[in-house]
Formats: structure tokens, sequence, C-alpha cells
């Protein structure tokens, strides 16, 4: 009995000094160089690929579903209509939804709306549906099969800048 007493306070002893991981620091998955890592994510999540443009730099995954992804820069892209992408995009990542998207904005009657969340509810339906605040908006996922390229763009912000500069002459 006394022996068993001495391996029970021996491996007590050992656990107690192995070191006990940080609840407080997310662990974090990340993909510095290959875009296609971050596609395969999506589609491993219920998600089509085609979310997020082929020029991604790199992407962090938290253990809580924070996920961030980072471009070279904002761009435009189109799939049914422009889709604006900042340098940053962030979102939850779930089975089969992104919510509270933050960095990625659609246009919509010539308004920019900033998409809210993106879910697949039913992928044998063939639709994915867009929350973009005022409305919710359903595509065929199709759209969505392949990631499009993104053209760098700072003329959405330039042109609202030629605006202001040159007054009540855009009016005309």
């Amino acid at each position: 009995m006394a022996f068993f007493n001495t391996i029970l306070l021996l491996l007590l002893s050992l656990f107690l000094l192995l070191p006990v991981p940080s609840l407080s620091s997310p662990l974090s998955l990340s993909s510095s160089s290959s875009s296609s890592s971050i596609h395969d994510l999506l589609r491993s999540k219920g998600l089509p690929a085609g979310l997020l443009p082929d020029d991604v730099k790199s992407y962090k995954l938290s253990e809580n579903g924070l996920l961030e992804v980072f471009l070279d820069g904002p761009c435009l892209t189109k799939y049914e209509n422009r889709v604006f992408f900042d340098s940053v995009v962030r979102a939850n990542l779930t089975y089969g939804s992104l919510i509270g998207v933050e960095g990625l904005s659609q246009e919509e009657l010539f308004l920019w709306l900033p998409v809210k969340d993106i879910i697949v509810d039913d992928p044998t339906s063939g639709l994915i549906l867009f929350d973009i605040g005022v409305a919710h908006k359903q595509l065929s996922l199709s759209l969505f099969e392949d990631p499009p390229h993104c053209k760098p763009q700072g003329g959405l912000k330039l042109k609202k800048h030629v605006r202001k500069e040159r007054g009540f002459e855009a009016m005309r």
C-alpha cells in the first residue's frame, strides 16, 4: 500500500510541475502565404471557396472562431454586384456561416452597404444568404465556386475625395 501511495505522490508532483496552458490566450491557426489554405478552410466549414478573393495574403483563425483575413490592400471584385474588400476582413466562422462580418461591403442601387452575415443554411438548396442590414439577399452558390480576382482599388476613395475638392462643380 505504501508503494502505491509513493507512486501516486510522484505522479501528482509531476502533474503539478507541468505547464498549464493559458485559457486567456486564444489558439491561433494561421497561414502566412498560401491563399488556397483559406479557401480550403472555407470549404471544410460548409462555405464556398469563392467568398474571399484569390489574392489573400494570410489569415488567422482563433480558437473562439474569430477569422481574420489579410489582403494586400483594399480591392474590388464582382459577383452579381460589385463587392469591396477592405485590407482586413473579420468574422466569426462557424459551420455554414460568417457572422458579424467587418471589412466587406456590397453595392446595391448605387449605395455601398456593409455585409453583416453570410449564411449557407442548406447547401442542397444551392443558395447563400447575405445579410446587408436593410435586407437579406439570396444568391446562387454557383457565383462563389471559385475565388475571384480582386482589383486593387483606391479609386472608390479617390472619387469621393475628388468630389469634395471640386465642390459644386461635381454637381453639374
